[in-house]
C-alpha cells in the first residue's frame, strides 16, 4: 500500500505551500457550502482543475508520442506524486476525474488520488481525451525533426491550430489500430490531427460530459495530455486561433480555475493573466515563475539545436530524487512504474525549480 507519508515540516518548508484555496471553514461548513464530496469553495460552485500527466518514456527520450501508450518513468511517478502533494496542500477536493485511455494519464490519476486521499471518487476514461495523433511523426525524435524540417515547420506541426503533421497509414509501426483497445473503432482512428481536429473530438466530451458535471456544482479534475488540454483551454479561455501556437503546458503542474455560472473563467485573485503564458485566467498551483522556467526548458529541449544534452536527463537527478523521497516518502515496491526497466530512472530536473509559494484562490 502506498502510504501518504512525508507530511513533514520539511516538505512544507521546501515546497513552500500557501493556505488552502477555499475561504470557508471546513468544520463546521456553512450551509451554502455543503455539497457532497466537493471542495468547500464559497466563492463559486464551479471549480475545475487541469493536470498534464507525468514524464513518460518518450517524453524523456524527446520523441513524438501521440496515441502510443508509453508508460510513466520512475521520474514520472515522482512528478505525479508531487502534483498530488500540491493538490493536497491546496485542499481542493474533487467529485470526479476525467482522463484518456492511455496509461501515462491513468497512472498519473491513480498516483494523484492516492496522494490526496480520494481514491474513492469516479474516474472516467475516454479516447476523446487522448493526445493528438502526430501522424507520421510518431516515434521520431523532435530535435531530429527540427534539424530536418526547421524550427518554424515543426512548431506549426506541434502548436498551430489547423496544420496537421504528415499522415500515417496502417503500415506505420505505431498505428493505433494495432492496439486492441481500439479494435471496435478502427474507422475513428485519425491518420493525423491538428489542434483543430483534436478540439473537435475533445469538445464533444466537454459538452456532453464535463460541462454538465460542472453545472451540477461538481468539482472536476481533468488529467490529460498537452494538446488535448490545450484544446480544452483554448475553448474555455476563448484564445484566438492565431495565438494558440504560443501556448504550451508543463507536465504535472495543476492549473486551477474558478468558473462563473456560464462556465467562463473568473479572474485570478490579482486580476491579471498568468505570467507564465500570458493567456490564462487559471492559477498555476506551482507558481507562475516555476512554470515559466519549465516551459523555457521544454522549448530548448525541442527547438534549440545548439543544446546537445538531453535536458530530461539533467545533472541534478540525484539531488532531486533524494529531496523528493525525503519530502514525500519512498514509494512501496508495488508502486514502481510499470514498464520501467533498468536505466528508466533518469530524473528530469525541471520540478526542482518549483520551490515557490502556491498562489491562493479566494
Amino acid at each position: 500500500m502506498f502510504s501518504r507519508i512525508g507530511r513533514i515540516r520539511n516538505a512544507t518548508e521546501v515546497l513552500s505551500f500557501s493556505r488552502p484555496l477555499h475561504k470557508c471553514e471546513i468544520v463546521p461548513p456553512t450551509l451554502e457550502c455543503v455539497r457532497s464530496l466537493t471542495s468547500l469553495n464559497c466563492e463559486t460552485p464551479y471549480n475545475l482543475c487541469f493536470l498534464r500527466h507525468g514524464q513518460s518514456t518518450w517524453n524523456r527520450d524527446n520523441r513524438f508520442i501521440g496515441w502510443t501508450d508509453t508508460p510513466l518513468t520512475e521520474d514520472g511517478v515522482l512528478e505525479a506524486r508531487v502534483a498530488g502533494q500540491i493538490l493536497e496542500r491546496s485542499k481542493m477536493m474533487f467529485d470526479e476525474v476525467h482522463t484518456s485511455v492511455l496509461r501515462r494519464c491513468i497512472r498519473t490519476v491513480n498516483l494523484v488520488l492516492m496522494e490526496i486521499g480520494q481514491e474513492y471518487i469516479p474516474v472516467y476514461k475516454n479516447y476523446r481525451l487522448n493526445e493528438r495523433n502526430y501522424g507520421n511523426l510518431v516515434g521520431s525524435n523532435k530535435k531530429d525533426m527540427v534539424r530536418k524540417h526547421g524550427v518554424d515547420q515543426v512548431k506549426r506541426w506541434r502548436r498551430s491550430f489547423d496544420e496537421p503533421p504528415p499522415e500515417m497509414d496502417n503500415t506505420h509501426p505505431y498505428w493505433p489500430g494495432l492496439d486492441p483497445r481500439y479494435g471496435d473503432m478502427l474507422e475513428k482512428i485519425p491518420p493525423s490531427e491538428s489542434l483543430k481536429d483534436t478540439m473537435a473530438r475533445s469538445s464533444v466530451y466537454w459538452d456532453k460530459i464535463i460541462s454538465p458535471s460542472l453545472r451540477e456544482g461538481k468539482t472536476v479534475l481533468v488529467v490529460g495530455h498537452e494538446n488535448n488540454l490545450r484544446s480544452l483551454i483554448m475553448k474555455l479561455e476563448n484564445i484566438d486561433e492565431k495565438d494558440i501556437i504560443n501556448l504550451s503546458l508543463p507536465r504535472a503542474v495543476p492549473l486551477a480555475y474558478r468558473l462563473d455560472e456560464n462556465l467562463k473563467p473568473k479572474p485570478r485573485a490579482d486580476g491579471s493573466l498568468d505570467e507564465a503564458t500570458g493567456f490564462l485566467n487559471g492559477t498555476w498551483l506551482g507558481g507562475d515563475g516555476a512554470v515559466a522556467k519549465i516551459l523555457d526548458r521544454d522549448h530548448d529541449q525541442v527547438y534549440d539545436t545548439n543544446v546537445t544534452e538531453n535536458l530530461e536527463l539533467g545533472t541534478e537527478r540525484d539531488s532531486w530524487r533524494n529531496w523528493t523521497e525525503f519530502a514525500i516518502g519512498k514509494p512501496a515496491p508495488e508502486m514502481k512504474a510499470k514498464g520501467c526497466v533498468a536505466g528508466d530512472d533518469d530524473l528530469s530536473k525541471h520540478l526542482s525549480k518549483m520551490k515557490t509559494k502556491v498562489p491562493k484562490i479566494p
